[in-house]
Protein backbone atom coordinates (compact mmCIF):
# COMPACT_ATOMS: atom_id res chain seq x y z
CA UNK A 1 0.00 0.00 0.00
CA UNK A 2 2.44 2.62 0.90
CA UNK A 3 4.76 1.59 -2.04
CA UNK A 4 1.37 2.20 -4.62
CA UNK A 5 1.12 5.70 -2.65
CA UNK A 6 4.61 6.70 -2.95
CA UNK A 7 5.33 5.97 -6.29
CA UNK A 8 1.90 5.26 -8.11
CA UNK A 9 -0.63 7.09 -10.41
CA UNK A 10 -0.28 10.18 -8.92
CA UNK A 11 3.47 10.25 -8.22
CA UNK A 12 5.67 11.18 -5.43
CA UNK A 13 3.80 13.57 -2.90
CA UNK A 14 7.10 13.83 -1.33
CA UNK A 15 7.70 15.87 -4.74
CA UNK A 16 5.69 18.28 -4.27
CA UNK A 17 7.35 21.53 -3.57
CA UNK A 18 6.06 23.38 0.28
CA UNK A 19 5.47 27.07 0.04
CA UNK A 20 8.73 27.35 2.51
CA UNK A 21 10.64 25.76 -0.16
CA UNK A 22 9.63 27.98 -2.89
CA UNK A 23 9.84 30.79 -1.18
CA UNK A 24 13.62 29.70 -0.19
CA UNK A 25 14.47 29.47 -3.92
CA UNK A 26 13.67 33.11 -4.27
CA UNK A 27 16.67 35.71 -3.79
CA UNK A 28 16.31 38.52 -1.98
CA UNK A 29 15.18 41.40 -4.45
CA UNK A 30 12.72 38.71 -5.49
CA UNK A 31 11.26 38.10 -2.01
CA UNK A 32 10.78 42.11 -1.58
CA UNK A 33 9.62 42.29 -5.20
CA UNK A 34 6.76 39.66 -4.17
CA UNK A 35 6.12 41.20 -0.69
CA UNK A 36 5.75 44.89 -2.27
CA UNK A 37 3.17 43.93 -5.25
CA UNK A 38 1.53 41.30 -3.10
CA UNK A 39 0.50 44.02 -0.31
CA UNK A 40 -0.60 46.28 -3.23
CA UNK A 41 -2.60 43.60 -4.89
CA UNK A 42 -4.09 42.58 -1.55
CA UNK A 43 -4.80 46.30 -0.57
CA UNK A 44 -6.45 47.29 -3.58
CA UNK A 45 -8.82 43.81 -3.76
CA UNK A 46 -9.81 44.66 -0.34
CA UNK A 47 -11.76 47.87 -1.47
CA UNK A 48 -15.06 46.78 -2.20
CA UNK A 49 -15.06 45.15 1.57
CA UNK A 50 -13.98 48.63 2.99
CA UNK A 51 -16.99 50.36 1.08
CA UNK A 52 -19.03 47.68 2.14
CA UNK A 53 -18.13 48.35 5.99
CA UNK A 54 -18.40 52.53 5.12
CA UNK A 55 -21.71 51.89 3.89
CA UNK A 56 -22.78 49.65 6.79
CA UNK A 57 -23.52 52.32 9.36
CA UNK A 58 -26.51 53.95 6.50
CA UNK A 59 -28.55 51.64 6.17
CA UNK A 60 -30.37 54.21 3.59
CA UNK A 61 -27.42 54.28 1.34
CA UNK A 62 -26.72 50.34 1.68
CA UNK A 63 -30.60 49.58 0.69
CA UNK A 64 -30.31 51.76 -1.99
CA UNK A 65 -27.27 52.39 -4.02
CA UNK A 66 -25.29 48.95 -2.47
CA UNK A 67 -25.46 47.21 -5.84
CA UNK A 68 -24.15 50.36 -7.98
CA UNK A 69 -21.40 51.33 -5.30
CA UNK A 70 -20.53 47.90 -5.75
CA UNK A 71 -20.30 47.76 -9.00
CA UNK A 72 -18.43 50.83 -9.23
CA UNK A 73 -16.19 49.44 -6.97
CA UNK A 74 -15.33 46.37 -8.80
CA UNK A 75 -14.95 48.59 -11.72
CA UNK A 76 -12.37 50.70 -10.21
CA UNK A 77 -10.15 47.76 -8.37
CA UNK A 78 -10.01 46.28 -11.72
CA UNK A 79 -8.62 49.00 -13.66
CA UNK A 80 -6.31 49.95 -10.46
CA UNK A 81 -4.39 46.14 -10.23
CA UNK A 82 -4.33 46.46 -14.30
CA UNK A 83 -2.62 49.72 -13.67
CA UNK A 84 -0.27 48.21 -10.62
CA UNK A 85 0.69 45.50 -12.99
CA UNK A 86 1.34 47.56 -15.31
CA UNK A 87 3.89 49.67 -13.23
CA UNK A 88 5.36 46.70 -11.50
CA UNK A 89 6.35 45.40 -15.18
CA UNK A 90 7.73 48.78 -16.24
CA UNK A 91 8.99 50.80 -13.57
CA UNK A 92 10.46 53.55 -16.19
CA UNK A 93 7.21 54.00 -17.63
CA UNK A 94 4.09 56.66 -17.33
CA UNK A 95 0.88 54.99 -15.60
CA UNK A 96 -1.28 53.45 -17.72
CA UNK A 97 -3.60 56.21 -19.32
CA UNK A 98 -6.11 54.20 -20.50
CA UNK A 99 -6.33 52.23 -17.09
CA UNK A 100 -6.00 55.41 -15.09
CA UNK A 101 -8.48 57.09 -16.16
CA UNK A 102 -11.17 54.11 -16.24
CA UNK A 103 -10.23 54.26 -12.35
CA UNK A 104 -11.19 57.83 -12.17
CA UNK A 105 -14.28 57.77 -13.56
CA UNK A 106 -15.55 54.26 -11.58
CA UNK A 107 -14.45 56.21 -8.57
CA UNK A 108 -16.44 59.31 -9.67
CA UNK A 109 -19.12 56.63 -10.34
CA UNK A 110 -18.94 55.47 -6.62
CA UNK A 111 -18.97 58.88 -5.41
CA UNK A 112 -22.13 60.04 -6.79
CA UNK A 113 -23.68 56.79 -6.56
CA UNK A 114 -23.30 57.31 -2.78
CA UNK A 115 -24.42 61.00 -2.79
CA UNK A 116 -27.89 60.37 -4.64
CA UNK A 117 -28.35 56.81 -2.38
CA UNK A 118 -28.62 58.97 0.45
CA UNK A 119 -32.16 60.99 0.69
CA UNK A 120 -32.76 60.91 4.58
CA UNK A 121 -30.26 63.73 5.83
CA UNK A 122 -26.27 63.52 5.61
CA UNK A 123 -24.37 60.14 5.65
CA UNK A 124 -21.13 59.58 6.80
CA UNK A 125 -20.40 57.04 4.28
CA UNK A 126 -20.17 59.09 1.41
CA UNK A 127 -16.54 60.96 2.66
CA UNK A 128 -15.40 57.83 3.16
CA UNK A 129 -16.30 56.71 0.02
CA UNK A 130 -14.47 59.09 -2.20
CA UNK A 131 -11.62 58.34 0.27
CA UNK A 132 -11.54 55.52 -0.12
CA UNK A 133 -11.65 55.24 -4.25
CA UNK A 134 -9.44 58.32 -4.13
CA UNK A 135 -6.53 56.26 -2.33
CA UNK A 136 -7.37 53.18 -4.70
CA UNK A 137 -6.47 54.98 -7.49
CA UNK A 138 -3.23 57.04 -5.88
CA UNK A 139 -2.13 53.46 -4.18
CA UNK A 140 -2.13 52.35 -8.29
CA UNK A 141 -0.09 55.11 -10.05
CA UNK A 142 1.82 55.01 -6.48
CA UNK A 143 4.44 52.45 -8.11
CA UNK A 144 5.77 54.73 -10.91
CA UNK A 145 5.04 58.03 -9.27
CA UNK A 146 7.10 60.08 -6.61
CA UNK A 147 6.13 61.48 -3.90
CA UNK A 148 4.77 64.56 -4.23
CA UNK A 149 2.22 64.33 -6.79
CA UNK A 150 1.01 61.73 -4.45
CA UNK A 151 0.93 63.93 -1.58
CA UNK A 152 -0.61 66.41 -4.16
CA UNK A 153 -2.73 63.46 -4.96
CA UNK A 154 -4.10 62.96 -1.39
CA UNK A 155 -4.95 66.61 -1.06
CA UNK A 156 -7.27 66.39 -3.91
CA UNK A 157 -9.13 63.63 -2.43
CA UNK A 158 -9.52 65.18 0.74
CA UNK A 159 -10.93 67.70 -1.11
CA UNK A 160 -13.38 65.44 -3.02
CA UNK A 161 -14.41 63.79 0.41
CA UNK A 162 -14.75 67.50 1.68
CA UNK A 163 -16.94 68.73 -1.26
CA UNK A 164 -18.98 65.80 -0.85
CA UNK A 165 -19.66 65.91 2.51
CA UNK A 166 -20.71 69.39 1.99
CA UNK A 167 -22.90 68.06 -0.89
CA UNK A 168 -24.37 66.08 1.52
CA UNK A 169 -25.93 68.17 3.85
CA UNK A 170 -23.03 68.38 6.75
CA UNK A 171 -22.10 71.93 7.70
CA UNK A 172 -18.76 73.68 6.26
CA UNK A 173 -16.69 73.40 8.95
CA UNK A 174 -17.39 70.08 9.37
CA UNK A 175 -16.96 68.92 6.03
CA UNK A 176 -13.32 70.50 5.94
CA UNK A 177 -12.84 68.43 9.18
CA UNK A 178 -13.50 65.25 7.42
CA UNK A 179 -11.91 66.10 4.01
CA UNK A 180 -8.74 67.22 6.16
CA UNK A 181 -8.55 64.24 8.22
CA UNK A 182 -9.51 62.06 4.77
CA UNK A 183 -6.54 63.87 3.19
CA UNK A 184 -4.15 63.09 6.36
CA UNK A 185 -5.26 59.18 5.83
CA UNK A 186 -5.00 58.99 2.05
CA UNK A 187 -1.50 60.74 2.46
CA UNK A 188 -0.60 58.46 5.43
CA UNK A 189 -1.17 55.02 3.42
CA UNK A 190 0.16 56.11 -0.02
CA UNK A 191 3.26 57.67 1.30
CA UNK A 192 3.89 54.17 2.97
CA UNK A 193 3.22 51.86 0.45
CA UNK A 194 5.23 54.20 -1.83
CA UNK A 195 8.18 53.85 0.74
CA UNK A 196 7.89 49.98 0.42
CA UNK A 197 8.29 50.50 -3.90
CA UNK A 198 11.42 52.88 -2.95
CA UNK A 199 13.10 50.30 -0.58
CA UNK A 200 12.53 48.01 -3.74
CA UNK A 201 14.54 50.12 -5.93
CA UNK A 202 17.07 50.21 -3.59
CA UNK A 203 17.56 46.59 -3.45
CA UNK A 204 17.38 45.77 -6.94
CA UNK A 205 20.37 48.78 -7.41
CA UNK A 206 22.38 47.40 -4.60
CA UNK A 207 22.00 43.69 -6.33
CA UNK A 208 23.20 44.95 -9.81
CA UNK A 209 26.00 46.64 -7.89
CA UNK A 210 27.06 43.48 -6.37
CA UNK A 211 27.30 42.08 -10.08
CA UNK A 212 28.93 44.87 -11.40
CA UNK A 213 31.68 44.86 -8.46
CA UNK A 214 32.36 41.32 -9.47
CA UNK A 215 32.77 41.55 -12.74
CA UNK A 216 35.37 44.43 -11.94
CA UNK A 217 37.18 41.92 -9.97
CA UNK A 218 37.51 39.66 -12.50
CA UNK A 219 38.10 42.18 -15.16
CA UNK A 220 40.63 43.76 -12.97
CA UNK A 221 42.71 40.08 -12.10
CA UNK A 222 42.75 40.02 -16.31
CA UNK A 223 44.19 43.41 -16.53
CA UNK A 224 46.87 42.20 -13.91
CA UNK A 225 47.51 39.25 -15.52
CA UNK A 226 48.07 40.68 -19.10
CA UNK A 227 50.40 43.64 -17.66
CA UNK A 228 52.65 40.75 -16.07
CA UNK A 229 52.65 39.07 -19.33
CA UNK A 230 53.73 42.26 -20.94
CA UNK A 231 56.42 43.34 -19.09
CA UNK A 232 57.96 39.70 -19.20
CA UNK A 233 57.19 39.23 -22.87
CA UNK A 234 57.67 42.65 -24.12
CA UNK A 235 61.72 43.02 -23.48
CA UNK A 236 62.25 39.54 -24.74
CA UNK A 237 60.56 39.19 -27.80
CA UNK A 238 61.87 42.62 -28.90
CA UNK A 239 65.57 41.12 -27.61
CA UNK A 240 64.75 38.26 -30.09
CA UNK A 241 63.53 40.36 -33.16
CA UNK A 242 67.05 42.23 -33.12
CA UNK A 243 69.26 39.45 -32.41
CA UNK A 244 67.15 37.76 -35.65
CA UNK A 245 67.86 40.43 -37.55
CA UNK A 246 71.34 40.79 -36.70
CA UNK A 247 71.72 37.11 -36.87
CA UNK A 248 70.48 36.91 -40.55
CA UNK A 249 72.67 39.51 -41.56
CA UNK A 250 76.02 37.40 -40.08
CA UNK A 251 74.62 34.73 -42.35
CA UNK A 252 74.50 36.17 -45.24
CA UNK A 253 77.87 37.78 -44.95
CA UNK A 254 78.86 34.16 -43.14
CA UNK A 255 80.36 35.32 -40.26
CA UNK A 256 81.18 32.94 -37.74
CA UNK A 257 79.29 35.23 -35.30
CA UNK A 258 75.96 34.41 -36.43
CA UNK A 259 76.32 30.88 -34.25
CA UNK A 260 76.62 32.35 -31.13
CA UNK A 261 73.50 35.05 -31.90
CA UNK A 262 71.56 32.01 -32.93
CA UNK A 263 72.98 30.41 -29.31
CA UNK A 264 71.90 33.55 -27.73
CA UNK A 265 68.67 33.79 -29.28
CA UNK A 266 67.48 30.25 -28.29
CA UNK A 267 68.67 30.94 -24.48
CA UNK A 268 66.61 34.13 -24.00
CA UNK A 269 63.54 32.45 -26.05
CA UNK A 270 63.89 29.39 -23.25
CA UNK A 271 64.61 31.99 -20.44
CA UNK A 272 60.55 33.57 -21.91
CA UNK A 273 59.51 30.43 -21.62
CA UNK A 274 60.25 29.74 -17.81
CA UNK A 275 58.87 33.67 -16.94
CA UNK A 276 55.67 32.56 -18.76
CA UNK A 277 55.54 29.57 -16.75
CA UNK A 278 56.12 31.51 -13.47
CA UNK A 279 53.68 33.98 -14.72
CA UNK A 280 51.08 31.71 -15.29
CA UNK A 281 52.16 29.81 -12.13
CA UNK A 282 51.25 32.64 -10.39
CA UNK A 283 47.95 33.12 -12.11
CA UNK A 284 46.36 29.91 -11.98
CA UNK A 285 48.60 28.15 -8.79
CA UNK A 286 47.35 28.05 -5.59
CA UNK A 287 48.67 29.41 -2.33
CA UNK A 288 46.60 29.21 0.62
CA UNK A 289 47.87 31.94 2.33
CA UNK A 290 47.06 33.74 -1.01
CA UNK A 291 43.81 32.22 -1.76
CA UNK A 292 42.65 32.94 2.18
CA UNK A 293 43.34 37.01 1.38
CA UNK A 294 41.70 36.81 -1.81
CA UNK A 295 38.45 35.30 -0.60
CA UNK A 296 38.38 37.93 2.20
CA UNK A 297 38.48 40.63 -0.33
CA UNK A 298 36.85 39.06 -3.01
CA UNK A 299 33.76 38.40 -0.80
CA UNK A 300 34.12 41.88 1.19
CA UNK A 301 34.06 43.62 -1.80
CA UNK A 302 30.95 41.51 -3.36
CA UNK A 303 29.27 42.61 0.03
CA UNK A 304 29.79 39.57 2.25
CA UNK A 305 31.17 39.40 5.10
CA UNK A 306 34.08 37.80 5.51
CA UNK A 307 35.36 35.93 8.69
CA UNK A 308 38.90 34.02 8.38
CA UNK A 309 40.10 32.05 11.84
CA UNK A 310 43.14 29.66 11.58
CA UNK A 311 44.97 31.53 8.91
CA UNK A 312 47.97 31.25 10.95
CA UNK A 313 48.06 27.02 10.84
CA UNK A 314 48.08 26.92 6.82
CA UNK A 315 51.81 28.54 7.06
CA UNK A 316 53.56 25.47 8.36
CA UNK A 317 51.69 22.95 6.45
CA UNK A 318 53.08 21.42 3.47
CA UNK A 319 53.02 23.04 -0.16
CA UNK A 320 51.28 19.73 -1.73
CA UNK A 321 48.49 20.24 1.34
CA UNK A 322 48.47 24.25 0.91
CA UNK A 323 48.06 23.98 -2.60
CA UNK A 324 45.46 21.70 -2.70
CA UNK A 325 43.55 23.58 0.26
CA UNK A 326 43.67 26.85 -1.57
CA UNK A 327 41.92 25.05 -4.89
CA UNK A 328 39.40 24.41 -2.46
CA UNK A 329 38.81 28.03 -1.15
CA UNK A 330 38.94 28.92 -4.68
CA UNK A 331 36.28 26.63 -5.75
CA UNK A 332 34.05 27.14 -2.36
CA UNK A 333 34.50 31.10 -3.10
CA UNK A 334 33.32 30.82 -6.13
CA UNK A 335 30.12 28.73 -5.52
CA UNK A 336 29.21 31.25 -2.70
CA UNK A 337 29.65 33.96 -5.45
CA UNK A 338 27.99 32.26 -8.55
CA UNK A 339 25.68 29.85 -6.86
CA UNK A 340 24.21 31.79 -3.62
CA UNK A 341 22.78 34.93 -1.98
CA UNK A 342 25.02 34.88 0.67
CA UNK A 343 25.45 38.09 3.10
CA UNK A 344 28.07 36.26 5.44
CA UNK A 345 30.72 33.42 4.56
CA UNK A 346 32.71 31.39 7.19
CA UNK A 347 36.54 29.96 6.25
CA UNK A 348 38.07 27.91 9.35
CA UNK A 349 41.11 26.35 9.09
CA UNK A 350 41.84 23.97 11.39
CA UNK A 351 45.39 22.47 12.33
CA UNK A 352 45.98 18.86 13.22
CA UNK A 353 46.49 15.02 11.21
CA UNK A 354 44.40 15.48 9.21
CA UNK A 355 44.25 18.92 8.60
CA UNK A 356 40.62 20.37 8.28
CA UNK A 357 39.13 23.37 6.25
CA UNK A 358 35.59 24.32 6.46
CA UNK A 359 33.85 26.99 4.21
CA UNK A 360 30.50 27.68 4.92
CA UNK A 361 27.85 30.67 3.73
CA UNK A 362 24.17 31.21 4.30
CA UNK A 363 21.81 32.41 1.03
CA UNK A 364 21.80 28.65 0.21
CA UNK A 365 20.57 28.48 -3.60
CA UNK A 366 17.89 27.13 -5.35
CA UNK A 367 19.09 23.79 -5.82
CA UNK A 368 20.89 24.43 -2.78
CA UNK A 369 24.68 23.16 -3.95
CA UNK A 370 23.39 20.37 -6.35
CA UNK A 371 24.25 22.82 -9.37
CA UNK A 372 27.82 23.58 -9.27
CA UNK A 373 28.44 19.67 -8.67
CA UNK A 374 30.98 19.87 -11.49
CA UNK A 375 33.37 22.25 -9.71
CA UNK A 376 33.32 19.72 -6.43
CA UNK A 377 33.60 16.24 -8.18
CA UNK A 378 36.93 18.14 -9.65
CA UNK A 379 37.40 19.36 -5.84
CA UNK A 380 37.18 15.82 -4.53
CA UNK A 381 39.64 14.23 -7.39
CA UNK A 382 42.30 17.08 -6.59
CA UNK A 383 41.85 16.53 -2.96
CA UNK A 384 42.18 12.25 -3.67
CA UNK A 385 45.73 12.70 -5.23
CA UNK A 386 46.55 14.33 -2.06
CA UNK A 387 44.94 11.63 -0.09
CA UNK A 388 42.37 14.09 1.04
CA UNK A 389 38.72 13.97 1.62
CA UNK A 390 35.91 16.31 0.73
CA UNK A 391 32.37 16.65 1.96
CA UNK A 392 29.81 19.24 0.77
CA UNK A 393 25.30 19.64 1.26
CA UNK A 394 23.18 21.50 3.45
CA UNK A 395 23.58 22.29 6.78
CA UNK A 396 20.17 23.62 7.78
CA UNK A 397 20.09 26.87 6.19
CA UNK A 398 23.20 26.91 5.55
CA UNK A 399 25.94 25.37 3.01
CA UNK A 400 28.96 23.77 4.05
CA UNK A 401 32.19 22.29 2.40
CA UNK A 402 34.48 20.34 4.59
CA UNK A 403 38.08 19.38 3.05
CA UNK A 404 40.29 17.15 5.04
CA UNK A 405 44.15 16.05 4.16
CA UNK A 406 46.62 14.33 5.84
CA UNK A 407 49.54 15.79 6.77
CA UNK A 408 51.51 13.23 6.92
CA UNK A 409 50.78 10.64 4.57
CA UNK A 410 51.59 13.79 2.14
CA UNK A 411 55.02 14.12 3.64
CA UNK A 412 55.99 10.68 3.62
CA UNK A 413 55.09 10.91 -0.34
CA UNK A 414 57.38 13.32 -0.56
Amino acid sequence: MSGTARGGRYGSMGAVPTVARWWRTRSDPQRIELYTRWSYYSFLVALPVFLLLAVASDRDTASRGLPLLLAAAVVTTAAALHVTRRGFADRTARPDAVGLAVAVVGGLAAVGTSLAATTDGPSPAVPWVAGLVGAEVLLAVSVVVPTRPLLAGAGVTGLLAGVASALDGNPPLAAAVVGASIALAVASVTVAFRFTVWILDVVVEMDRSRGVQLQLAVAEERLRFARDLHDVMGRNLSAIAVKSQLAGELVRRQRPEAADEVADISRIAEQSLREVRDVVRGYRGTDLAGELAGARSVLRAAGIACTVTGEEAGAALPEPVQVALGWVVREAVTNVLRHSSADECTVTLTGGDPVQLRVENDGVGPEGGAAHGHGLRGLSERLAAASGQLSAGREGDRFVVVARVPVRAVEEVR
